[in-house]
């Protein structure tokens, strides 16, 4: 059984996306009083936008989910970076903010946004279980269907 969540990384065949500075006057993270504030991910493959178009649309919920999926592993790029690249210092992930871009008539949102939540679980185990919320909204940046934000908890480290 692997332990590390780099080492659950390597078995689940995922590399970490280059992190590519943010577009804007912003932060891909902040830390505060232990806590990592990360901001909003998209789905990119190092630093390029892979999906783009809205869920009820032209993007099907199976393709939002992948998408999610993508901004999520954009997360853990901005953990391991706020962790000099060692993930087992993340104690737990607390919050998890999903926004997909989706038709008026699109009301799966939580299916979409459960691909972040599926990965964080299988790279944290249980620290990645997380309260959540997901919404959908009439755009995003870059033209992308899924969005993703979260809040963790750093271990003490003594």
């Amino acid at each position: 059984m692997t332990h590390t969540p780099e080492e659950r990384l390597t078995a689940l065949t995922l590399a970490l996306p280059k992190i590519s500075k943010p577009a804007g006057n912003l932060l891909g993270y902040k830390i505060d009083r232990g806590l990592v504030y990360v901001s909003g991910q998209l789905p990119l493959e190092d630093g390029v936008a892979k999906y783009f178009g809205r869920v009820g649309d032209t993007v099907s919920q199976e393709t939002a989910y992948e998408a999610a999926k993508l901004a999520a592993l954009n997360v853990i790029s901005q953990l391991s970076m706020a962790t000099n690249q060692d993930l087992s210092l993340i104690d737990e992930l607390i919050k998890v903010c999903g926004f997909v871009s989706c038709t008026a008539d699109f009301t799966n949102i939580s299916a979409v946004i459960n691909g972040a939540s599926d990965l964080f679980v299988e790279v944290f185990g249980e620290r990645g279980t997380h309260s959540r919320f997901a919404i959908g909204v009439a755009a995003l940046p870059r033209g992308v269907p899924v969005e993703i934000e979260v809040i963790a908890r750093l271990r003490d480290v003594q």
